[in-house]
């Protein structure tokens, strides 16, 4: 079955009080908008069409960012939800199949439930992804007669016997590609706020003699962010669904309530993570690994058998071969860490291989940024990097060589050689106690303290 999706994400977002558009703050390391993308993405669909509006540029950069293949269609005056549906008409003019209708601010709908949606347009014509809510507020209403839905009718417009009911709309939508766009053309704009409700298409079917039905989910899927305080509870509520599933697949996390996971992360089983471990996308940690407390990890790959820190940065880029040790204060950048590599503490490895079984000393730096261009560091197996060793990238150290502890290495290193460079230590007897017998005779004349 053919799909395509419709997303909106044309809002200002005015009561997040903020510059960002609403649909690019972050759950999880990810733009809300990320969320929806990747539950539509999960159905493989033949078209994803954003709607953008306020911050239009922006928006459509991230949503690219995420998927190269989406369109984007702007929404350059804000008149309802039906008025941005409408937008995407053109753009879907040719598709085949059905559409759905899903939300930037609404990050939290499992493909599960679009599945159960496509499965239900065998008996309707028009679905729409419903919840019982425990505080209905200012939701809009699901009214039903039976299996049949009826209507959809907005809060500020509902009777009171209408606001009684306790199935709410979701916003979400699917019908097929041609049926959707027919129907919202039809739509009116006469009502309390005068806009294009895009939930009025459930009405027009029925005009037309079609059906129209409710899947219906938990409410937890169907939460919106439109408020600083719901997006803190979306974060909540993501972490707690996120650490229950790690500790449900066999991850040992020693304080779960202090690990704060990405949209993508992916843990083996038997993994353990320490207290406060905070996870940035494209994180990937095999089986057996082990992160210790304090880490801060984005877009790095950690190998079975492999520990991590305390207090280490693992950076985009980072490789992490079986059985390689990364100790406290390490970062970790761009960098491929063979098997067995020691780098115990202290250190800065950008933009550089380290061979197998190497060890780096603490206080080791790749200095691999010029000014203008990054340079590489390539250092052989079975190397000995000595304690605060400057690399000065490009250079490489060849197997089973040395650098001297303090030295900076501006040259290669052939393998199995010994490379110094520092400065020659002079020692001047009795030098330490004239100068301070000197200096506290100044300090004297200066003070009247000796």
């Amino acid at each position: 079955m053919s799909v395509s999706f419709v997303i909106l994400a044309a809002g200002q977002g005015t009561r997040m009080n903020s510059d960002l558009p609403k649909v690019l703050h972050k759950v999880a390391a990810a733009p809300l908008l990320h969320h929806a993308m990747c539950a539509g993405r999960a159905l493989e669909p033949s078209r994803i069409v954003v709607v953008v509006g306020h911050g239009g540029q922006e928006v459509a950069k991230s949503a690219l960012a995420f998927d190269e293949a989406a369109e984007i269609v702007i929404q350059e005056e804000q008149r309802g939800t039906g008025h941005a549906v409408a937008q995407a008409a053109p753009a879907l003019a040719t598709a085949e199949g059905e559409v759905i209708v899903l939300y930037g601010d609404t990050p939290f709908i499992r493909p599960e439930t679009l599945q159960a949606m496509l499965e239900a347009r065998s008996q309707h014509a028009v679905v729409v992804l419903g919840f019982t809510a425990r505080d209905p507020g200012r939701y809009g209403r699901l009214i039903m007669e039976g299996d049949r839905l009826t209507r959809i009718v907005e809060w500020k417009d509902a009777t009171e016997n209408e606001r009684s009911v306790t199935l709410c709309n979701s916003g979400v939508v699917c019908a097929s590609a041609r049926m959707l766009f027919e129907l919202v053309s039809e739509i009116s704009n006469a009502n309390a706020s005068g806009e294009y409700y895009l939930p009025d298409i459930v009405e027009i079917a029925r005009r037309r003699g079609l059906s129209a039905g409710v899947v219906t989910c938990r409410e937890e899927e169907t939460l919106g962010v439109n408020t600083r305080a719901q997006l803190a509870e979306a974060e909540a509520q993501f972490q707690a669904r996120a650490r229950s599933e790690a500790l449900e697949n066999g991850v040992t996390l020693t304080a779960p309530e202090t690990v704060f996971f990405a949209m993508d992360t992916v843990i083996g089983r038997d993994a353990i993570i320490g207290p406060y471990v905070h996870f940035g996308m494209g994180v990937t940690i095999e089986s057996g690994a082990e992160v210790k407390a304090f880490c801060h990890l984005e877009g790095c790959h950690i190998s079975r058998g492999a520990d991590v820190g305390p207090f280490a940065r693992l950076r985009p880029g980072a490789e992490l071969a079986e059985h390689v040790h990364v100790g406290n204060f390490v970062e970790i950048k761009n960098t491929i860490l063979d098997e067995g590599v020691k780098v115990g503490h202290l250190t800065y490895l950008g933009d550089a291989h380290v061979g197998e079984h190497t060890n780096i000393g603490a206080g080791t730096v790749t200095c691999n940024y010029d000014g203008v261009m990054k340079n590489r560091t390539e250092i052989g197996a079975h190397a000995f990097i000595g304690s605060d060793t400057m690399l000065v990238a490009p250079v490489s150290v060849g197997a089973r060589a040395m650098t001297a502890s303090g030295s900076v290495i501006t040259y290669d290193v052939p393998p199995e050689a010994l490379a110094f460079g520092r400065a020659r230590q002079e020692v001047k007897p009795g030098l330490a106690v004239r100068i301070l017998e000197k200096l506290r005779a100044i300090k004297a004349q200066k003070t009247g303290i000796n």
